[in-house]
């Protein structure tokens, strides 16, 4: 143990926790009259919005929930699920963010095995709940979420209804101070076996990832995405990563916030010209889904700036909303890194160049944000070489990683094998550090002795004018060991043969990018590709499809 000074602090000295209440202070103190807006619906101010916490908070209490229960809530993309995100942990308790669109049954085992104790449940979730509530062992009380002018008739044990319940509180309520390290947040990222797995976050772990996601995305000159006159609209789930955490950052600020509630593709798009949203974050599947809308057509998209996560940013997408002057911006993290670990880094003189030639930069997976440390390492742990070609593991340490899996010590002994936290994604690293992620390495293809990246070939197959997505896996070969088969949709009105694909990939094996046994000898031409409950493309099922 390195031996340094610490001097004793004052008598009185406050020692001052960071809680998550501490970022309520300052968004109603620089922007008291800034509007949230609920779709189409309604919209309040933020000196309304820190009453209506209190009042969550005073409602909550009444219905007892107390320190350390277990508060759950599901919820589309809401004003309410943004008092929930401050109000819940704020009292001591734990939110949990319960995934809408996993089955009943995992909705069950999740909500069992965070022991949850309240659940805040809008109308269009009741009948998953009374299908399984026989199912459901430690919830004492259910809060009704609605947007109709009474909520639905339930046969769950209601406590009323969300705005009944506020009404009657008081809009006066002193949130205690407690540790820091006390969990604020759960929810459970699914696997590709298994059941969903826990992560958890701290009020100490959300409030540093608030700051830096606050700086990453506001300070550099040529990535303004989140600056105090911005408007910011999310279209990545709430329930999923707090949204990704910008939720937190974008009240910190005290900038505009439009949340959309159910996401509907053309409602999403309306909502972007009527309020000149100029922020969001969203998977390529959900960009795709807008770009292919009616009133994208009219919509003046040159001050949209877009991050991208969740899956690959293919040059075929940036260019595509390049035409349409978005400008799109990578960002990489997972779950367990709360999410945000390296976004898009561009330079002034990336920015001489025009949008569409600048997708070379975009769509790699960008430079470690400030307090995350980044590697690539070999399968013994030993750092690899930041040259541009060597692939490795992609470790992380930052102070708002997760710290294990809720009720498994030993995944969560396998996630933080030798010290840091084990991603699963194959990747190189550039040497302005830039990392480019390659593919997963359960996704990786082995062929013919080499390994080949699925996210290589979906980027270039999506090159092709006619292709919308494409989504690639490694299927058992008795001579090459796996062999590449590819699903691809395509764009409306347009065609595309398997012979014109594979002449498209050739200009690629003409260029040294890829090897000739690269281009699929089977490619599937679909509708619509598999996707997971957060619209990531969902190569298990499409492996097992395949046989």
């Amino acid at each position: 143990m390195v031996q340094t000074k610490i001097l004793p602090a004052a008598e009185n000295a406050y020692q001052y926790p960071l809680l998550i209440k501490q970022l309520l202070l300052s968004g109603p103190r620089y922007a008291p009259d800034q509007e949230i807006v609920y779709g189409n619906r309604s919209k309040y101010t933020y000196a309304e919005l820190i009453k209506r916490v209190n009042r969550l908070a005073d409602a909550l209490t009444k219905a007892g929930v107390k320190a350390g229960d277990t508060v759950a809530v599901m919820d589309w993309d809401t004003p309410r699920y943004l008092e929930c995100f401050f109000a819940v942990p704020m009292l001591g308790a734990v939110l949990h963010t319960v995934n809408v669109r996993l089955s009943p049954d995992q909705i069950v085992y999740t909500m069992n095995h965070a022991e949850d104790d309240f659940v805040l449940v809008h109308d269009d979730f009741l009948p998953i709940l009374e299908s399984v509530q026989d199912q459901i062992e430690s919830v004492k009380g259910y809060i009704q979420l609605t947007d109709n002018a009474a909520p639905a008739d339930t046969t769950l044990s209601s406590l009323g209804n969300y705005e009944t319940l506020l009404e009657q509180a008081s809009d006066q309520f002193d949130f205690p101070d407690f540790d820091e390290n006390s969990v604020a947040t759960t929810f459970y990222t699914t696997g590709t076996t298994g059941n969903p797995k826990g992560v958890f976050f701290s009020h100490r772990q959300l409030v540093l990832h608030t700051l830096t996601m606050a700086s990453g995305l506001s300070a550099y000159d040529e990535m303004p995405m989140l600056r105090s006159s911005s408007v910011y609209m999310p279209v990545t789930p709430m329930f999923h990563v707090h949204a990704w955490g910008v939720p937190y950052a974008a009240t910190m600020l005290g900038i505009k916030q439009v949340y959309p509630g159910r996401y509907e593709p053309e409602l999403l798009v309306n909502l972007i010209k009527e309020h000149q949203v100029t922020f969001s974050h969203c998977v390529p599947t959900i960009m795709q889904m807008m770009l292919a809308t009616v009133a994208i057509k009219t919509a003046d998209l040159s001050n949209w700036h877009v991050l991208i996560g969740g899956s690959a940013l293919t040059e075929s997408l940036c260019k595509t909303g390049a035409e349409l002057g978005i400008r799109l911006y990578t960002g990489y993290g997972m779950s367990e890194t709360g999410p945000l670990l390296t976004t898009t880094h561009l330079q002034p003189h990336d920015l001489e160049l025009p949008l569409a030639q600048q997708t070379g930069k975009r769509v790699k997976t960008g430079v470690a944000v400030p307090l995350v440390d980044v590697q690539i390492v070999d399968p013994a742990g030993n750092p690899l070489p930041h040259d541009g070609t060597t692939k490795g593991e992609v470790v992380a340490r930052a102070p708002w990683l997760t710290q294990s899996y809720f009720k498994e010590p030993e995944k969560g002994r396998e996630l933080w094998e030798g010290g840091w936290l084990h991603t699963g994604d194959v990747a190189s690293m550039d040497p302005d550090h830039t990392l480019v992620i390659k593919d997963r390495i359960k996704d990786v293809i082995k062929t013919g002795g080499e390994w080949l990246s699925s996210l290589d070939l979906e980027n270039l197959i999506s090159q092709h004018p006619a292709v919308a997505a494409a989504a690639v896996v490694g299927v058992p070969d008795d001579k090459w060991g796996e062999r590449p088969h590819a699903l691809v949709t395509l764009k409306p009105g347009q065609e595309a043969t398997l012979a014109e694909i594979q002449d498209h990939l050739r200009q690629f094996v003409d260029s040294g990018e890829i090897n000739k046994w690269a281009i699929p000898a089977e490619i599937d031409f679909v509708d619509d590709i598999p996707k997971t409950s957060v619209g990531k493309i969902n190569k298990k099922l499409i492996r097992d499809q395949l046989g």
